[in-house]
């Protein structure tokens, strides 16, 4: 099945100290700057702003954290948890800096150190670096890396799956702000592949429907794309193989060559697989 769903393309516009003001654009800058089909070249790019004088430091430091995650998808990691640790040695010992940027920065930080670890099949040093990550996000008032830190712990904190994914969907039920609430997509995606693994197939394809809907007001075209995928996917063990087979086919009508709706549509019409579904 497609991987599960995970967030996160340039411009150098200088960004604003005050944490009230700066989140929107910042986040604005680091997915334009991001492509995570291509991580050597956003790497380049992290790395061009991390070292850019006319920047904040706050910018250069969170540039800092991405320039990190990309290197580790590139399978740097040790490379990628080096770059975390300059992070912190630069950090301020003074007030120079308000205290919300600095929460900020130390909950990007465990958030990526937890990524990298977790990706490094390491998951039980993962998890405190992510509940790190929510409790430094909290602080700092970033209701999005709260949802990071969240999503990658129901992701990797097993047997605590949907205690996670339940405190995710509260914090989301008090968000406007659309980039805030793709997280929806994750979450939901998420926990329905948790439930589906675990043979628990209505409440999955409840959440594959819910991560649908998220992914049609607020996701990505590959999100959307995905959602759909995992609906049909689980109709299909639910044995409603006539309406997988409809909406595996009007995916494959978008993207004909994609290898996972072929492989559905492959076993949904007792074809040898292409791929193991």
């Amino acid at each position: 099945m497609p991987a599960p769903v995970d967030e996160e393309t340039g411009s150098t516009d200088r960004l604003p100290a005050d944490p009230s003001r700066h989140r929107g654009g910042e986040q604005q800058l680091i997915d334009r700057l991001w492509d995570f089909a291509d991580p050597g070249a956003s790497a380049e790019r992290f790395r061009e702003l991390a070292s850019d004088a006319s920047q904040t430091a706050h910018t250069r430091a969170v540039m800092q954290t991405q320039l990190a995650r990309a290197i580790g998808l590139l399978g740097r990691r040790d490379e990628a948890l080096a770059e975390l640790d300059d992070v912190v040695g630069a950090l301020p010992v003074d007030d120079d800096e308000p205290g919300a940027l600095l929460a900020e920065l130390r909950a990007r930080v465990a958030i990526e150190r937890g990524r990298l670890l977790a990706a490094d099949g390491r998951p039980a040093d993962a998890v405190p670096e992510l509940t790190r990550g929510v409790r430094e996000a909290a602080i700092a008032g970033s209701t999005f890396l709260v949802l990071d830190a969240l999503h990658m712990l129901a992701l990797h904190d097993v047997g605590h799956e949907e205690e996670w994914a339940t405190e995710g969907f509260d914090v989301l039920d008090g968000a406007r702000d659309p980039r805030v609430l793709r997280w929806g997509v994750a979450l939901h995606n998420n926990l329905g592949w948790t439930l589906h693994d675990s043979g628990r197939l209505t409440g999955a394809l409840m959440q594959f429907e819910e991560a649908a809907r998220a992914a049609e007001a607020y996701g990505t075209a590959e999100q959307r794309h995905v959602a759909r995928w995992s609906v049909a996917r689980c109709l299909r063990s639910l044995g409603r193989t006539d309406e997988a087979l409809g909406l595996q086919r009007a995916l494959a009508a978008e993207r004909p060559d994609d290898p996972y709706v072929q492989a559905e549509l492959a076993a949904l019409t007792e074809a040898p697989p292409t791929i193991e579904a």
